[in-house]
């Protein structure tokens, strides 16, 4: 029969194999959890496709880039959480038509969080745009204005798609517009309020009558999301429009 003595040597090791289990548990349910995410849609893929051809869609490790890195304004973009980048290559198809430079931001596991300031080396990596916005969808909205806290000085305004600034933003010089679809049914409304008091006096609410939450990208229905019954296209060249009339401002 086992000592006192015995069985209390006994606890580190059952602790350390305990606590080894845990860790175990605790990546795997990670690694599954971020490897079910929204795929982009058929149209963002032929789209993508489309643009590579027309040698007007660069592809990187870190970034997707749309458009002319000579162009006189830029526009780096955060995607929502576990959405595929390319879904927003619609969007980003809009705003080019519109002279812009867009980059859309390839986030670690698909989560901004993880990538907060990857906008900074996207934006040296085109020195010849003069000027900078910051766009981030949901979970990539809360991350961009987190950055342009930190980078006011290098911004002119941050575009929140469906999503409120955690971080205090009335501070800064920054032009802050918020932007979402009526029937968007994932945006936390109480969170957008709480939050309003982080926004420059100045910022602008814009509401897309008919538009979603997803409709921002090309990725299929969210779950707890309206119905974008305006359709994703009309959604997609609304924003660029909005975005647009802000930058020309």
């Amino acid at each position: 029969m086992p000592t006192k003595t015995e069985k209390t040597k006994k606890w580190p090791k059952r602790l350390a194999i305990a606590l080894i289990a845990i860790i175990v548990v605790s990546i795997v349910g990670f690694y599954v959890y971020v490897s079910d995410y929204y795929h982009a849609g058929s149209t963002a893929s032929e789209l993508t496709q489309e643009l590579k051809e027309a040698n007007v869609l660069e592809e990187t490790d870190q970034a997707i880039k749309v458009g002319s890195p000579q162009a006189e304004t830029g526009i780096v973009i955060y995607p929502g959480a576990k959405v595929d980048p390319y879904a927003y290559v619609p969007l980003v198809n809009e705003l080019t038509e519109y002279g812009y430079y867009c980059v859309i931001a390839k986030m670690p596991f698909n989560l901004a969080f993880f990538g907060i300031d990857v906008a900074d080396s996207l934006m040296d990596e085109a020195p010849e745009v003069g000027k900078w916005w910051i766009a981030g969808h949901s979970l990539g909205g809360a991350m961009a204005a987190q950055f342009a806290s930190t980078h006011s000085s290098e911004l002119q305004g941050v575009f929140l798609l469906a999503a409120y600034a955690a971080t205090d933003l009335s501070f800064t010089n920054l032009e802050v517009d918020l932007i979402y679809g009526s029937n968007d049914g994932v945006l936390n409304r109480t969170a957008l309020e709480e939050n309003a008091s982080n926004l420059p006096e100045d910022s602008r609410t814009i509401v897309i009558e008919g538009g979603n939450h997803a409709g921002f990208g090309d990725y299929g229905p969210q779950e707890g999301d309206g119905e974008c019954v305006i359709g994703v296209s009309r959604q997609w060249e609304d924003v660029a429009c909005f975005l647009d009339e802000a930058i020309a401002a």
